[in-house]
């Protein structure tokens, strides 16, 4: 799922040793090229002929490269192909060493750095990346609205990117759109303003509109001040129309509102009707060729919606006085991620209708700007045909038009040597990264400049789920960690009964599980081998699992002689379930039986303990630490615990 973005990837290798390295990052269905000499190597496609004229072939319909070659012979390869860094191929290079990931071509707008970050945390490599915004820890400008689903409108993107890498006052005008992008250490660190500012050499607009002065490498009414435009997918256009009415009228219709109107046809989100509709020919080829989705709602929906232009003849002929207003206005209060769009939740979502009912037939007399039925738009083209009744809303929220993605992220003990190459890479890409605030701490070598990153107190684990849920749900990639394995006393399953408790289909929003190393593992590592045998873990904390639970809990692993492991020990509210649980296990083990306090493991304030199940409440427990209680075999020797891996001939006379 990490290179899942950059569907379809060509792997390229020419040597064997080529072949094996980026095998091991590429997906199943992502063979790996190779010349017909090495066909014989597993996991590998054969290209005949010359390398420069197979790239040649694959170039239009790949969405990135990944070389393992020199990297003057990728230049050589590549260098007549390029036309256009807005659609050109990512270009990646790795060395056979595997030491170094090089972002070649396409770094921001092809996704090359990310692909290069990816690959370089899933083989320990070091990722190579030359921009200017990506050095110096500053928002890329061309990247700005991409998590967001917003459109590039026109403008001078070289100028303005430019001047804030030169660290230039630049000034924002938001009208639309998400402001979470503000809270990012790239911007924070950046010298953008989002006030009017005299001093600021150039503009950045974030609207619906389009703005007269952006234009490409044009001066502007202000010198020579550079402007750019992202549009944020904000307008919901409501369509009404007769049954057969052409793609070309609707499309023509949209054109002419938007323009009328002083809108952006970049800013618009999808197209909305009336169920009845959701099958009608020009609709849907609109859609397909716009690729808009197609939002429809049945009459008693939308006949509950005012509207300013109710008609008692669509009433009539539909069920509902309004199909064009009330399904714009019905798309905007129905998004399905009402609180991911602002970082006050609890805003209150109102649409705006921008332009009322405008109706338009082929070959209909003078125009009158009026939006009655009995008033038509002209539009002239014989050919199109039917006729369709067109408003507009605008919503707060922006449509992103993308799959969101959780990553369910084991961090592990803390150190990050111990963090899988694969959640490093998921958090290191991920557009959101949520946690409670000490992982976050943890992890803040892999946090990168441009990721919007939130924390919530350790009491809020179901708070964190549902955030993470809704901004996944409205599409963005979102990196959930836990401490340990996700999935053992982690967020993971929260997140999953969440998912659950909103009917979730299973794939949208989609689901990864990165393990960790979970805290039992961590602790037995560094006092030896406890775990060789059975064994369990139990948490002593009550806030989700009744005591009495965890009281028979406690009686069966002790009865059972498995080596247990015990989380959440001792808090400073909760100290008497620890020696509960101590009392319990005297009952069915030697006084003797080694015991293990581990705090912090592989942190910095790390501790351990070695003691014995009768004296170990004598040294100092907490929420930090992990204690694990060994089984009958269990033996101490030379400042290490060693549980052999099968009783042999040895029955353990068990403590009645």
């Amino acid at each position: 799922m990490l290179l899942q973005d950059f569907q379809p990837l060509c792997a390229i290798a020419t040597t064997s040793i080529g072949a094996n390295r980026l095998r091991s990052i590429c997906q199943p269905n992502n063979p790996v090229w190779v010349p017909e000499s090495l066909s014989s190597l597993a996991g590998v496609q054969a290209y005949s002929g010359s390398l420069k004229s197979h790239v040649a072939e694959l170039w239009q319909s790949h969405r990135a490269f990944v070389f393992c070659l020199a990297t003057g012979a990728v230049v050589r390869i590549v260098a007549p192909l390029l036309q256009n860094k807005a659609t050109d191929p990512a270009v990646v290079v790795v060395d056979e060493a595997g030491k170094f990931v090089i972002s070649l071509c396409g770094g921001h707008q092809g996704g090359a750095d990310k692909i290069a970050k990816i690959i370089a945390q899933l083989i320990d490599a070091t990722p190579i990346l030359t921009s200017a915004s990506t050095s110096l820890g500053l928002p890329a400008i061309d990247l700005l609205g991409v998590p967001f689903g917003w459109h590039k409108g026109r403008g001078d993107w070289t100028e303005v990117s430019a001047a804030v890498v030169r660290g230039e006052p630049v000034q924002v005008i938001q009208e639309a759109g998400s402001t979470l992008w503000r809270s990012t250490a790239s911007v924070r660190q950046s010298n953008l303003s989002f006030e009017p500012s005299p001093d600021a050499t150039a503009k950045i607009w974030i609207t619906p509109r389009p703005i007269e002065g952006a234009q490409p490498c044009a001066p502007t009414s202000n010198s020579l001040q550079p402007q750019i435009q992202w549009h944020p997918r904000v307008l919901w256009v409501g369509i009404g129309c007769e049954r057969g009415t052409s793609r070309q009228l609707i499309e023509a219709g949209i054109q002419q509102i938007c323009r009328e109107n002083q809108l952006a046809t970049d800013a618009i989100a999808g197209i909305a009707t009336i169920d009845l509709k959701a099958d009608e020919v020009g609709l849907v080829e609109l859609c397909h060729a716009y690729d808009f989705p197609l939002r429809t709602f049945p009459a008693e929906i939308l006949s509950a919606i005012s509207v300013p232009n109710p008609s008692p003849v669509v009433e009539r002929e539909v069920g509902t006085p309004s199909v064009a207003e009330a399904a714009a206005l019905c798309a905007c209060l129905n998004p399905p991620h009402t609180k991911a769009h602002h970082t006050d939740s609890d805003r209150k979502v109102t649409p705006t209708l921008l332009v009322p009912k405008q109706i338009f037939k082929p070959n209909t007399p003078t125009p009158v700007r009026a939006g009655l039925e009995t008033c038509p738009y002209r539009i002239p083209t014989p050919e199109f045909t039917g006729a369709v009744t067109i408003a507009i809303a605008q919503s707060e929220i922006e449509y992103t038009g993308r799959i969101g993605k959780l990553f369910l992220v084991g961090i592990g003990p803390g150190a990050i040597e111990q963090i899988t190459p694969a959640a490093k890479s998921a958090i290191a890409t991920a557009d959101a990264v949520i946690g409670y605030s000490l992982y976050i701490e943890l992890i803040a070598t892999l946090l990168q400049p441009q990721q919007i990153i939130e924390t919530l107190p350790i009491t809020q684990e179901r708070q964190r789920a549902q955030r993470a849920i809704e901004l996944a749900q409205w599409g963005l990639t979102v990196a959930v960690v836990s401490s340990g394995d996700c999935g053992i006393y982690g967020m993971a399953g929260l997140v999953m009964e969440e998912l659950q408790a909103g009917d979730w289909d299973g794939s949208t929003p989609q689901v990864q599980v990165f393990p960790g190393i979970t805290a039992l593992q961590a602790a037995a590592a560094r006092v030896g081998t406890p775990l060789m045998h059975d064994f369990c873990a139990i948490s002593l904390s009550d806030l989700l699992t009744p005591w009495q639970v965890i009281e028979k809990r406690l009686i069966a692993a002790a009865m059972a002689d498995f080596v247990t492991a015990i989380y959440n020990p001792r808090s400073q509210s909760r100290v008497q379930q620890l020696q509960i649980a101590r009392d319990i296990f005297l009952q069915y083990r030697d006084p003797n039986t080694p015991v293990a306090i581990v705090r912090a493991a592989y942190r910095q304030d790390e501790q351990i303990f070695l003691t014995t199940l009768e004296k170990f409440l004598d040294l100092p427990v907490d929420m930090l630490s992990t204690v694990l209680i060994g089984n009958s075999s269990t033996r101490t020797y030379a400042d290490w615990i060693i549980t052999p891996r099968g009783y042999l001939d040895f029955v353990p006379e068990m403590k009645a």
